[in-house]
C-alpha cells in the first residue's frame, strides 16, 4: 500500500498487532498510554444503555496492561458453561456470523458464547443511539464508519442490502461501547495519524449457526480485503470483526513501523493469558521523524525480498525466470554472483514482489529453479511518486515517466519497450528514438 508520509511536526501512533486486536484491546492500550478514563465513563453514560466500562491492570507474559470489559445491564457476558449453571437460564443462539464471542482469545472469550440480551439492533438504530450521544460531531462520524464497515461486510456476506442487516454480538450494548469509545479516544489520543503492523490473525476454527468456519471469521476477512494479514502462535481468534473495523476506519497506512521519536507506549490486554504469547495490543505515540531528510515527503510502501542461493542451475533457465517473474508482475528480479562453501561458484536469485504475491513467486521459484527452499523478508522502500506525459516523435508516441520529489522533477526517462517497438517497427536505432523522445519531452514541458 503506498502513502506519503509528510515527516516532522506530524504526531503519530503505531499499533504492533502481533496479537491481534479486539475492540477491549484497543481501548485498554489507548487507556494505557494516558487517555483519561473519565473520557470513556462519560461517553458510554451518554449512551443510555444501562453500560458501564471496568478498568484493571493484568499481567500478560510477563507484561503489565491494561484490561477493559463493558459490563452491560445483565453483567458480562458468561461462557455457555458457567450460564447455563444459572437458575431458569434458557439459552438463545445467535445465527450472525460475527465472532467477538466465538475463540477469542484477543478480546473476550476463548470458547462459543451464549448470551441472553434481545435481538440485534439495526443500523438505523444503532445510528439514532450514536447522534443523540454526549460526543463530539467527528467522534460520532467516526463511530458511524465503523460500524457501516461492519455493516458492509455483513451484507456481502450475507447478500442483503446494508439497512436490512441486524447487529447481534457487534450490535450488543458491549460493542456498543467499544466501538463509541474507541472513536473519542482515538480522538482524545491527539494524533494526525494512525499507522499499523501487518494484522496477526490467529488461526483455527469457530463453531457458529452456520456450522464449522476456519478463522478469520468471514465479517474479519471482508472487511480486510487489502490489508496485509498472516497467522501465527496459538490456534484462536486474535482479529475480532470490531477490531478489524477499527483498524480499516483509523489507520492511514499498514507498514512497518515508521521513524518516529518516541513520547509514550500503551499495553492493551486480551482476555487470557497465553504461554508463550504477550496476548497483548502495543500502542506507540509520538512525533513523525525524518531520520536526516527535513521538511520532506516520502511515499514509502512495504515490499517483499524472496532469495534464493542456486549452484547448479542453468543460466539459461536463470535467464527465464527472471523473465517469466517479470511478465508476471514482480517488481524487480536479478541474479549476483556469489561464492559458496567449498568455493562453488553459484549465483543469488532475488525477487522484489508485493507482500500479497509472495507466495505465488516463492511458488515460481520452487517450482522452475533447483532450489529447495526460499528465504523471505519483508522491507520498506522509499518511492518518488511518478506519472506518466506522452510526446511526439517522427515514428510515433512515446510515453516518458517522470519521478517527483516536493514537486520538483528529479527524473525523466522514455519508456523503454515504447522505443523498443517504434525502432523496430520502422527500422532505427534504438537510441536515436530515445534521445528523439527526450528532445520532445524538453520542448514540450517549457
Amino acid at each position: 500500500m503506498l502513502s506519503a508520509i509528510t515527516l516532522g511536526n506530524m504526531r503519530i501512533a503505531y499499533l504492533d498487532c502481533f496479537s491481534g486486536i479486539s475492540g477491549d484491546m484497543f481501548l485498554g492500550a489507548i487507556l494505557d498510554a494516558g487517555v483519561s478514563p473519565q473520557i470513556f465513563h462519560d461517553a458510554i453514560a451518554s449512551l443510555d444503555l444501562e453500560a458501564r466500562l471496568e478498568i484493571r491492570p493484568v499481567m500478560r507474559s510477563g507484561i503489565s496492561a491494561t484490561k477493559s470489559d463493558v459490563i452491560g445491564p445483565d453483567g458480562p457476558d458468561l461462557p455457555i458453561e458457567e450460564f447455563l449453571k444459572q437458575p431458569g437460564a434458557r439459552p438463545h443462539e445467535h445465527s450472525h456470523t460475527h465472532h467477538e464471542n466465538a475463540t477469542d482469545e484477543a478480546g473476550r472469550h476463548d470458547h462459543p458464547q451464549i448470551h441472553s440480551h434481545s435481538h440485534g439492533r439495526g443500523l438505523a438504530q444503532i445510528r439514532a443511539i450514536i447522534a443523540r450521544a454526549a460526543i463530539s460531531e467527528s467522534a460520532k462520524a467516526t463511530a458511524i464508519r465503523i460500524f457501516e464497515t461492519l455493516g458492509a461486510a455483513e451484507a456481502k456476506i450475507h447478500n442483503q442490502p446494508i439497512e436490512q442487516v441486524h447487529f447481534h454480538e457487534v450490535g450488543a450494548v458491549d460493542a456498543l461501547a467499544d466501538i463509541v469509545c474507541a472513536a473519542v479516544g482515538s480522538e482524545a489520543l491527539g494524533v494526525d495519524e494512525f499507522y499499523c503492523s501487518p494484522l496477526n490473525v490467529g488461526g483455527g476454527t469457530v463453531q457458529c449457526a452456520h456450522g464449522t468456519l476456519p478463522l478469520p471469521a468471514p465479517a474479519t476477512v471482508e472487511i480486510l480485503r487489502g490489508v496485509p494479514i498472516y497467522s501465527a502462535g496459538p490456534p484462536k481468534e486474535l482479529v475480532t470483526p470490531t477490531g478489524a473495523a477499527i483498524v480499516r476506519v483509523l489507520v492511514h497506512e499498514f507498514s512497518a513501523m515508521p521513524a518516529m521519536q518516541v513520547e509514550r507506549a500503551g499495553y492493551g490486554a486480551g482476555s487470557r493469558d497465553l504461554p508463550g504469547h504477550p496476548n497483548v495490543l502495543r500502542i506507540t505515540v509520538g512525533e513523525a521523524t525524518s531520520s536526516g531528510l527535513t521538511n520532506s515527503t516520502f511515499p514509502q510502501d512495504q515490499v517483499t525480498i524472496l532469495e534464493a542461493n542456486l549452484d547448479d542451475l542453468s543460466p539459461q533457465i536463470i535467464g527465464y525466470v527472471i523473465e517469466k517473474a517479470l511478465e508476471q508482475g514482480a517488481l524487480d528480479a536479478f541474479a549476483l554472483p556469489i561464492q559458496m562453501k567449498k568455493s562453488r561458484p553459484a549465483v543469488l536469485f532475488t525477487l522484489i514482489t508485493k507482500p500479497e504475491d509472495a507466495e505465488r513467486f516463492a511458488t515460481l521459484l520452487l517450482a522452475e529453479t533447483s532450489t529447495l527452499g526460499v528465504r523471505r523478508r519483508d522491507e520498506q522502500r522509499y518511492v518518488l511518486p511518478r506519472r506518466w506525459q506522452e510526446v511526439s516523435t517522427p515514428w510515433g508516441t512515446i510515453r516518458i515517466k517522470i519521478a517527483e520529489l516536493d514537486g520538483r522533477i528529479v527524473n525523466a526517462a522514455p519508456e523503454f519497450e515504447d522505443c523498443r517497438k517504434l525502432a523496430e517497427q520502422h527500422n532505427v536505432p534504438l537510441k536515436q528514438v530515445m534521445q528523439a523522445a527526450l528532445a520532445a519531452w524538453e520542448i514540450q514541458k517549457t
